[in-house]
């Protein structure tokens, strides 16, 4: 499309997130919260609804929502009555799923995002409430049936709800990936939209920039990664200024994304408002939060990656391209936090995490549960190399795959137990500079005659001769010395 028609729109994008939440059990009973089991075999009555069940709130599932809402600078609902949102649907063996309506836990909040040229913005929450998840239809290739796993059942949601903030897929998607750290930092779920653990549906609509009003919106759904997103916002964009520049009018309706061919088609019309008839659930009491449950969990949260930014940026005086990459993954944030306080040099520190230690992670395909070394071990790595004790370059190709071998020794004693460490002793340098020089007679005349470039074929004579353990900055000054002797 010709960029100067689509600059005469803007972009309208509001997002919808479903999170299943790491419980041990479902929502609103006892069943197992698993992925993977075999179908239908994490059911009960209650899960299923028979006559006579009775509901009963997860209380973890309650805490774990307030934690997000907290993340999200949200105001936490006090009263929370739950509510039956009536709809059929052959996944759905309840007839109705039990969720919040008119009092969602948590309202009125925002989430920072940050582009990638640095501006930052703030992405406004319209709500976040508590439901239960239904089951899984399931569409078998070259077969009419449809199969349904009810596993899914009850499983535990938050649905995250943006204001129509967003403009374009870029900030989507930076809003998305600040989404999946949140609850991956918080542990409230793993964040895998591949397992659709996190799940998201886009609200877009476009209008002429000139325009009060916002266009009709259309509801994408069916995106199973943050790059899909992406596609199908640019996509739909598209497809709404062509419609509106042949002079037709926008259908609200649901459609879905296909991956393949970059597009969406229609599913459903969405002229007529969907009446689910919500009424306040009668088998369920209102959950009452009062100050001690706010403020216990309130102290039970973690560190988060804007705080995180912050002090690597602020306090430790990275650069913002290494803080974001360390942020990225919880796990690895939270070891370079504790390695940075074990050390003084931050940005040495920062380069072995995002060097050799993610290179092993990447080789491997572990995550740093199973990296086999501490902190500690790390910040000894460094103070060797600041001290002179030891090269980075024998620290990173002999005394780390070391140690990783050999977890349980300190970084002291392995250096010292296979012979790394430097040579600065200044006697013993000079005997073996002389041994170069004398192995090079030519070479040092051309020195002398005013070739000091030969100055790095020495050092690495003297490197090659002392296995790479010579201090590089005393021998330089040693072999210096010995050359401008004469």
């Amino acid at each position: 499309m010709d960029e100067t028609i689509k600059a005469k729109y803007q972009p309208v994008i509001g997002l919808e997130v479903h999170a299943q939440l790491l419980t041990h059990s479902k929502m609103y009973s006892s069943d197992e919260n698993e992925y993977g089991a075999l179908p239908n075999n994490n059911l009960s009555v209650i899960t299923l609804g028979h006559p006579g069940t009775l509901p009963r709130v997860n209380r973890t599932a309650v805490d774990y929502a307030i934690k997000m809402g907290l993340a999200t600078n949200c105001q936490i609902t006090r009263n929370n009555i739950f509510a039956r949102k009536n709809y059929f649907y052959p996944d759905l063996p309840k007839g109705y799923q039990i969720t919040q309506d008119k009092t969602p836990i948590c309202t009125a909040g925002h989430v920072d995002i940050r582009l990638p040229d640095g501006t930052e913005k703030k992405i406004g929450l319209t709500r976040i409430h508590m439901e239960e998840d239904a089951g899984k239809s399931m569409h078998l290739a070259g077969e009419v049936e449809t199969l349904v796993d009810l596993n899914r059942a009850g499983v535990p949601l938050i649905e995250i709800v943006s204001e129509p903030d967003i403009r374009n897929a870029d900030e989507a998607y930076a809003y998305l990936v600040e989404i999946k750290k949140l609850v991956e930092y918080l542990g409230v779920c793993d964040g895998n939209m591949e397992e659709g653990s996190l799940r998201c549906d886009a609200n877009i609509s476009v209008m002429l920039k000139d325009a009060k009003q916002f266009g009709m919106k259309v509801e994408v759904k069916n995106m199973n990664s943050f790059r899909n997103v992406q596609r199908a916002i640019d996509h739909e964009i598209e497809r709404q200024i062509a419609i509106l520049e042949a002079g037709e009018e926008i259908t609200s309706e649901t459609r879905g994304f296909d991956a393949a061919s970059g597009t969406t088609n229609g599913q459903r019309s969405k002229e007529t408002m969907n009446d689910y008839r919500y009424f306040p659930e009668p088998d369920l009491t209102p959950v009452i939060i009062d100050d001690a449950w706010l403020h216990r969990v309130q102290a039970e949260l973690p560190a988060l990656p804007q705080q995180l930014y912050a002090r690597f940026t602020g306090e430790l005086g990275l650069s913002d391209y290494d803080a974001n990459v360390l942020i990225d993954q919880k796990e690895v944030a939270l070891f370079f936090d504790e390695l940075s306080r074990l050390t003084t040099n931050a940005k040495a520190a920062a380069n072995w995490v995002q060097g050799p230690l993610k290179s092993y992670l990447n080789e491997r395909a572990v995550t740093m549960e199973d990296f086999p070394l501490t902190a500690q071990h790390l910040a000894d790595i460094i103070k060797l190399i600041d001290e002179n004790k030891v090269s980075h370059s024998v620290a990173a190709k002999q005394l780390f795959p070391y140690l990783l071998e050999n977890p349980t020794q300190t970084a002291a004693a392995a250096a010292e137990s296979q012979g790394l460490l430097q040579q600065s002793d200044a006697g013993a340098l000079e005997a073996l500079i002389q041994q170069v020089l004398d192995a090079n007679p030519a070479k040092v005349a051309e020195y002398r005659a005013g070739k000091k470039s030969l100055t790095g074929m020495f050092m690495g004579e003297l490197m090659k001769l002392t296995g790479g353990k010579a201090d590089p900055k005393a021998a330089n000054q040693l072999l210096r010395q010995k050359l401008d002797a004469a």
